[in-house]
């Protein structure tokens, strides 16, 4: 790497430094007083040389990110949450909690006479013994109802309150820690919930919790669940059970709400990442309004504006996290590039869009998720398209302007060879099928079977890049995920 190449995506180097630092922070334990130490020498190292030798600067200004990482992952560890933990109450003894909502889920009946609801809590006491201590965790809580006697078949049975964001509760509930199956290269159930702030798992009936009076939470987060439940519920009144679910996950990407068997079905015929909100939707929004909008004769920043926006609200509404924050976050630099008329370079958008991730949770970085949106892209970006560049592109390039002579000037000579042979057997077709008619024919051809082969390069690029690391199959990067399938969800 040269400081001229590195120049035309110094953010990818800038946040393949700083993930590296967080990734030295969270293994290798210094203490924060070195890592500001290094950080302040190397960025005073870097100005003095910022005009005698570049590539010591640069390579310093990257050393200065490195250490900045390692410094932002360990201060986050040690500014913990404060209080006593969920787990010393784990081992079955009944506790009463008392907790928040923070995420909300729809109730669901799945057999007759029942129903449920999956929601998050953050814990703010637990009494035990006629003792009650602060602790602020997180519980996956099930409530619960059933009603007595016998259910009719076909019945609606609904809980007696369904929990929103922000609503204060109080319960009696045994709390026991998530486990996973010991099956080699099983799902990381427990990963996967600490990834999300989880530390254990609760149930309780509906009748037992008491709604306690006050909010907890931000009013920002109330008005998205709010907006995200309203939509949800009109989704179900436009259609009927079962297509409505399925409506549900596909614009909104919560496919919890499908059947077990219905899941399966979708991942057998191999078109699970519909189910999934993912950066392909994200696109499709945001460059399908800025075509409408241009065709209207909409300017170019308003068409811009309008196209980021609604990118945005759907990133906010969904909540999913770094798949479709990141193709946001790709989409609003693209855009802002052509609008001020700059050079655009995928590999520095990718790079500032897992900046800007990570400088906001530099803990998404060891999630999966994370990590296999921006794999994707980069062995997209990084290798796929070099190779299109540098074969079919020069290709597709040399098929404008056929018949111009003065074109041909600005070409390789192999290209201008290429073009002197298609316009040979363009004359040798035109005495059987006239003069446009050839010509067409030839350029068309070439073009399809062109972009065919950009497809196929990609896709085996991509399979490449997965097979690679899927013979590593650490279970902290794949969270237990044994299958295409699952893969391909967590890539979207």
């Amino acid at each position: 790497m040269s400081p001229r190449t590195a120049g035309r995506q110094p953010l990818l180097w800038v946040a393949l430094s700083f993930a590296a630092g967080l990734s030295t922070g969270l293994y290798a334990w210094r203490p924060p007083l070195w890592w500001l130490v290094a950080a302040v020498v190397f960025a005073a190292a870097g100005f003095y040389l910022s005009r005698r030798k570049v590539w010591s600067a640069y390579v310093l200004g990257l050393g200065t990110i490195f250490t900045i990482g390692a410094l932002t992952i360990q201060a986050g560890r040690a500014s913990g949450s404060s209080g006593a933990s969920v787990i010393e109450f784990a081992d079955g003894r009944e506790v009463i909690v008392t907790a928040h909502v923070t995420s909300e889920g729809m109730q669901r009946s799945d057999s007759p006479g029942e129903a449920s609801q999956r929601i998050d809590i953050e814990t703010e006491r637990i009494a035990i013994n006629n003792q009650s201590l602060p602790a602020r965790s997180g519980i996956r809580l099930s409530v619960f109802t059933k009603e007595d006697g016998d259910a009719v078949a076909g019945e609606t049975v609904f809980i007696q309150h369904v929990f929103h964001y922000g609503d204060r509760l109080r319960f009696p509930a045994r709390i026991y820690p998530p486990r996973n199956f010991r099956n080699p290269d099983a799902f990381d159930y427990q990963g996967y919930l600490s990834e999300n702030g989880i530390a254990a798992l609760a149930s309780a009936k509906s009748a037992d919790i008491e709604l306690l009076p006050g909010f907890a939470g931000n009013r920002a987060e109330f008005w998205r669940t709010r907006i995200r439940r309203s939509i949800i519920q009109r989704i179900h009144i436009l259609w009927p059970a079962g297509k409505a679910e399925l409506m549900e996950a596909m614009l909104l990407g919560d496919e919890s709400v499908i059947s077990r068997d219905v899941l399966f079905d979708f991942q057998r015929s191999g078109i699970y990442h519909v189910l999934v909100a993912s950066g392909l939707k994200v696109g499709i929004l945001a460059l399908g309004t800025f075509w409408l909008l241009r065709r209207l004769r909409l300017n170019d920043f308003a068409a811009s504006a309008i196209a980021v926006l609604l990118p945005v609200a759907y990133a906010v509404l969904t909540d999913v996290g770094a798949p479709v924050w990141r193709a946001t976050l790709m989409l609003i630099l693209y855009l802002a590039a052509k609008v001020l008329y700059r050079q655009k370079s995928t590999l520095n958008t990718v790079g500032a869009a897992a900046l800007a991730l990570l400088i906001v949770n530099p803990r998404a970085l060891f999630g999966a998720s994370f990590q296999l949106s921006f794999l994707c892209v980069l062995v997209i970006a990084g290798i796929g398209v070099a190779i299109i560049e540098r074969i079919p592109q020069p290709i597709v390039r040399a098929l404008r302007y056929l018949d111009s002579l003065g074109y041909d000037r600005a070409l390789t000579p192999r290209l201008v060879q290429f073009r002197l042979d298609l316009r040979m057997i363009a004359g040798r077709l035109q005495r059987f099928a006239g003069k446009r008619i050839p010509s067409f024919t030839l350029i068309s051809a070439w073009r399809i079977t062109l972009a065919a082969s950009e497809f196929v390069i990609v896709s085996i690029i991509l399979q490449a890049g997965f097979a690679v690391l899927a013979n590593f199959h650490p279970r902290e990067l794949w969270l237990g995920v044994d299958s295409p399938t699952g893969i391909a969800k967590l890539a979207q």
